[in-house]
């Protein structure tokens, strides 16, 4: 499996070695002891699916403290545009993001650690979107930034009328209105 850093060296993405012939294909999805090598040590304990059809946008969302989230993500089936965003006050990357395009057909896969929102758009006419996270769902500490803040500049790769997200992601509070997350606290080991 490669691992390759992005613009923002805390989220790397996976492209794992997929195996096919006539009968269909292999991957690998997790290796721990690779993942470990690049990221530290991470105990996943929920894995989450999602179906979303075209232009459907689902975040930015993250998790406060003390129930912040590590996610690693993977399209099933479809094309998706994902997003990190760094939330960590402090960081020299403060308020950039990474973009990424996940298929199902290249199997990359992306790490997105704690201190930063995560969301994505739909591509294709229907995507499945799996994600292994490091800390259960907890409602109460269930937060995020609107998508469309002017100040992330953020280019989702779809035009703006055709983009549909739930009431709930529609009221995300702007960029930069509260702060959770700290460059100290959670940079990479």
């Amino acid at each position: 499996m490669n691992v390759i850093e992005t613009p923002i060296p805390d989220v790397l993405l996976f492209e794992p070695r997929v195996f096919g012939d006539e009968r269909g294909y292999f991957l690998e999805t997790y290796r721990q002891d690779l993942f470990e090598k690049h990221v530290g040590k991470v105990n996943f304990v929920q894995d989450n699916e999602s179906k979303s059809s075209c232009g459907v946008l689902r975040g930015l969302h993250f998790q406060k403290p003390p129930f912040a989230q590590s996610k690693l993500v993977r399209v099933v089936s479809g094309t998706v545009l994902d997003v990190a965003v760094d939330l960590r006050r402090g960081s020299p990357w403060y308020g950039r993001h990474v973009v990424v395009e996940l298929d199902a057909r290249k199997k990359k896969m992306l790490w997105i650690p704690k201190g930063f929102a995560h969301g994505f758009v739909v591509l294709s006419d229907e995507a499945v979107f799996a994600y292994k996270c490091d800390e259960y769902y907890a409602p109460d500490h269930d937060a995020g930034v609107i998508w469309n803040d002017s100040r992330l500049g953020i280019d989702w790769g779809v035009p703006e009328k055709d983009i549909r997200v739930s009431a709930k992601d529609a009221s995300l509070s702007p960029f930069g209105a509260e702060d959770f997350f700290t460059f100290q606290e959670y940079a990479k080991p």
